[in-house]
């Protein structure tokens, strides 16, 4: 219950004090609370930098793991290719060596058939020219290669030709190319027929046999093509000795899958066990100093606590004791002096009145206008 005030220089006193001690208070909870929040940040920013650095040194052994499984698979992958490449080697060796094996008989054949042609043409004295496949495209077409060599021929004789001729003159002119045509049957027209007359007329019998000996060639080598395409179709590797080729591949496509299972069980060992002991280690590193941040930050929260607290009860205790003589706006240092002034200079007999005295402005006017 609040009692009257007789002493008012023992009320000013205690009241300036505890607006001193309040003060006091607030400054030391505003300098708790920034220590609070630098200890907070300083414990983040540690924290976060373990954190780092677990995550880093495990990525770092992870990927390291991974580079030498990796390097060794690679070198092996590497040994699979070149064995893989003689492998083929030899099989194409053998393959090579077996078509012409079995079409050696083919060959041998044409290459009598060859030389029976060679002395038939000499025997009866027929140019040599006679006995090429150009001749024979040109005089005894037969097949589809043999006629396209004929048509390739008359479209460079007739149409090429005249035609790059004619383009050639600086001032063209349709008889021109009338013209060039003529002269391009005559000239290639006339050695088709001059040739032809010149060994047909005479040698029709042997060139027709020579037809025949090159149709058996041809023939020959269609069955020759055959067997190739036959044997290259075939996939038994069996007949070319491939068994040691095949052995190493397999040994080294078993060492790549050893490899990758080991891989494999090495990352799972160390993304459950090993990465556990470095981060538990990494952590040893920071522990004392984070855990002198905490005990730091813990023991600035609990003072702060305090602090704000006895503020409180202070702020309390002043409003009871003093704010309720002279209202909570006069309790400030400034205005507790210019109150005990106006009692002191006897402007004012009690609180009230020099509170009265304050608002209406003689107070200035008295002291010279200092709050």
């Amino acid at each position: 219950m609040a009692q009257p005030i007789t002493d008012y220089a023992a009320f000013f006193a205690g009241a300036k004090q505890a607006v001193d001690e309040l003060e006091h208070l607030n400054q030391k909870a505003d300098m708790l609370l920034d220590k609070e929040k630098r200890l907070e940040n300083t414990l983040k920013t540690k924290k976060k930098e373990l954190s780092d650095t677990v995550t880093k040194t495990v990525r770092q052994r992870e990927d390291e793991i991974a580079k030498s499984y990796d390097a060794e698979s690679d070198k092996t992958q590497e040994r699979l290719k070149k064995v893989i490449a003689k492998r083929e080697k030899a099989k194409s060796q053998g393959v090579k060596e077996r078509i012409s094996e079995e079409t050696q008989s083919l060959k041998a054949e044409n290459a009598d058939l060859a030389r029976q042609m060679k002395n038939l043409f000499h025997a009866n004295k027929v140019p040599a020219y006679c006995r090429n496949g150009y001749y024979y495209s040109m005089y005894f077409t037969r097949g589809l290669k043999e006629f396209l060599t004929l048509l390739v021929t008359l479209l460079i004789c007739f149409l090429a030709i005249p035609c790059g001729a004619y383009f050639l003159i600086p001032e063209r002119k349709t008889w021109y190319l009338f013209a060039i045509y003529v002269i391009a049957i005559l000239i290639f027209g006339g050695i088709y027929v001059a040739v032809g007359n010149m060994t047909k007329s005479r040698y029709m019998d042997v060139l027709k046999e020579g037809r025949g000996i090159r149709n058996q060639i041809s023939a020959n080598k269609k069955k020759m093509k055959k067997v190739e395409k036959s044997i290259r179709k075939d996939k038994n590797d069996s007949l070319y000795n491939l068994q040691k080729f095949d052995d190493e591949i397999a040994q080294l496509e078993q060492d790549l899958s050893q490899t990758a299972g080991k891989k494999k069980e090495a990352l799972n060992t160390f993304m459950t066990v090993t990465k556990t002991i470095i981060s538990d280690e990494i952590s040893g590193n920071y522990k004392v100093e984070i855990d002198k941040l905490e005990a730091d930050l813990s023991a600035t929260t609990a003072e702060l606590t305090e602090t704000r607290s006895a503020a409180k009860e202070k702020a309390l205790g002043i409003t009871d004791q003093y704010a309720t003589y002279v209202g909570k706006d006069f309790i400030t240092r400034e205005r507790l002096d210019a109150l005990e002034q106006i009692i002191q200079s006897g402007k004012a007999s009690n609180l009230s009145e020099a509170v009265a005295v304050f608002k209406s402005g003689d107070y200035k006017e008295t002291v010279g206008g200092q709050l």
